[in-house]
């Protein structure tokens, strides 16, 4: 590899870490042919500060201890853990990465709010994907329970943006 292809190669790899960070990317991946035998992978990943992870307590000590005392210890523990808005059944996920705008434009009131009523393929908000306003629609009729986001607020792909009953 010459040296000028590995200042070009670092040069895109800064690119990609800029890029990461200015558009709040957890992880980008990339793959660059040169030629037949010459190629470049490369992954560029941060931990996401918001990510919070919940384990299960070991099955082994539940098994252990008497079952009249197991049953409060999990009722205990089941309003200490939140509820994972994306396997709620109402949720409505993110169809794209991009950037959320809960109304038309700035000053305009809000699409939607908390509590809500909206019918099928009303705008609950719009996500900003490569300059183009992308109306994101109620796929049903309902009350809107929770709000996920906030007015320009990055999305990724599949995020929870309302929950929907």
């Amino acid at each position: 590899m010459s040296k000028n292809t590995h200042e070009a190669d670092v040069a895109f790899i800064k690119a990609l870490a800029e890029l990461l960070n200015e558009n709040d990317l957890t992880e980008l991946e990339v793959s660059r042919e040169y030629g037949e035998d010459d190629s470049l992978n490369v992954r560029v990943s941060r931990a996401a500060p918001t990510q919070v992870t919940y384990a299960a307590p070991a099955p082994a000590a539940v098994a252990a201890a008497p079952v009249a005392a197991a049953a409060p210890t999990a009722a205990a523990a089941a309003p200490t853990m939140p509820e994972d808005p994306a396997a709620h059944p109402g949720a409505v996920t993110s169809p794209m990465v991009g950037t959320v705008y809960m109304q038309a434009e700035p000053g305009a009131p809000a699409f939607i709010s908390v509590g809500a009523t909206v019918a099928e393929g009303d705008t609950l908000l719009i996500v900003e994907a490569m300059k183009t306003m992308n109306h994101i629609p109620a796929p049903r009729a309902g009350t809107i329970k929770r709000i996920l986001v906030e007015d320009g607020a990055p999305v990724e792909y599949g995020a929870p943006l309302v929950i929907l009953e």
